[in-house]
């Protein structure tokens, strides 16, 4: 990870200035209008603003858009990108190779994701939707920008294995006559920023905005809280009580986590991954991992930070009865005098994976604004 990049503002960029159309049940789209500012004439070759907006029943959002104004050309060319092997050595893995969107931007059926040259890393890749709301990013927590998110993937020699001043390169020397279907970056960077001027902070600012513009809140479970009480069955909600009673102190609100860094009782693996421990050398933080949202959780097994449980039901059935103690174990875990761990019956369990499935958002795991291009320089 370059640790010296600091994000700023970007030449080219205009403020928000644009409409905004949400779903009947709070499924966000982005819509974009003739700007109202007067800097901005129609035809004048700059940006398209386009206006984001959060879910109604969704906290504000972290991410300061103020920074870096999203626009049709921004999160266009950002969207190029995620998608395009051009971001690694071997110009075959993208951040969609391990972030599909068929399953909520994971990797399904990986427990650990395979990445240049079908190297294996150490952890399982997390869903990524609904990032304008993390305080910070990866199971350890260890970056808080998300601008500064894909540095750390590109550079990391079982993913991408690249630096980021060769990615700049490739991107300035395209369209490739080798590309299955050419992409002019310069031209995309020319109409994202106002010029064609290719900077490590114009490429993370473009990812920024594809990945700002995946938010999901078009679930069953959403249309609940919408108003529809018809959305959910009677398991469902009997399923959502028992799972804010036992679940929702670390699983808490509309995003389903507080974002927080907690111990949950697995048995470490024979990598002896110490999550936050290993950010932080603070030993109250060894084994504390990220708590993941649980939006879209049926459509992104395997789970755990190290894809070990295959199944809702394991993972219900390991806080339950596998529990191991440990000096950093989650307080509400602990049970005085009792095996650690949350009480809960089988009816219950199976009311809570009932509930857990009203999360999965089909609208936004099939939205062409989010999908693959199909083009782009790997071949």
């Amino acid at each position: 990870m370059v640790s010296t990049f600091k994000p700023g503002r970007a030449t080219g960029q205009v403020p928000f200035a644009c409409a905004i159309l949400a779903g009947t049940f709070a499924l966000v789209t982005i819509a974009c209008k003739k700007s109202d500012d007067p800097g901005v004439e129609p035809g004048d070759g700059s940006p398209t603003p386009v206006h984001w907006k959060k879910p109604a029943h969704f906290p504000d959002p972290v991410y300061d858009m103020s920074r870096n104004p999203l626009t049709e050309e921004g999160v266009e060319l950002g969207r190029f990108l995620f998608y395009d092997g051009i971001l690694s050595r071997t110009k075959q893995i993208g951040c969609g190779t391990c972030h599909q969107q068929e399953a909520a931007f994971t990797h399904h059926g990986h427990e650990l994701s395979h990445g240049v040259d079908d190297l294996l890393g150490t952890r399982n890749s997390p869903s990524i939707q609904n990032l304008a709301w993390n305080p910070s990013f990866f199971w350890d927590g260890g970056v808080h920008d998300l601008d500064l998110v894909p540095f750390n993937p590109i550079e990391n020699p079982v993913e991408m294995d690249e630096t980021v001043k060769n990615v700049i390169a490739k991107l300035q020397n395209t369209p490739l006559p080798t590309a299955r279907m050419p992409v002019n970056y310069p031209l995309m960077f020319q109409k994202a920023f106002g010029d064609e001027q290719i900077t490590s902070e114009r490429m993370m600012k473009a990812l920024s905005q594809f990945m700002v513009s995946l938010v999901s809140a078009g679930s069953r479970y959403d249309y609940f809280r919408q108003g529809d009480p018809s959305a959910l069955t009677a398991e469902e909600r009997q399923g959502m009580a028992v799972f804010r009673a036992k679940c929702g102190s670390c699983h808490a609100g509309e995003l389903f986590t507080d974002y927080s860094f907690r111990n949950n009782g697995l048995v470490p693996s024979g990598a002896d991954d110490q999550g936050r421990f290993g950010i932080t050398a603070d030993p109250a933080d060894r084994y504390k991992f990220k708590v993941p949202s649980l939006r879209n959780i049926a459509l992104t097994a395997p789970y755990m930070h190290d894809g070990r449980y295959h199944s809702l039901q394991e993972v219900l059935d390991h806080y339950s009865d596998s529990i191991h103690p440990s000096a950093t174990l989650d307080s509400p875990l602990t049970r005085p005098g009792q095996r650690p761990g949350i009480s809960l019956s089988a009816a219950e369990k199976q009311s809570i994976i009932a509930f857990l499935r009203s999360l999965s958002d089909e609208q936004f795991i099939r939205e062409k604004r989010f999908s693959d291009p199909g083009v782009g320089t790997n071949f």
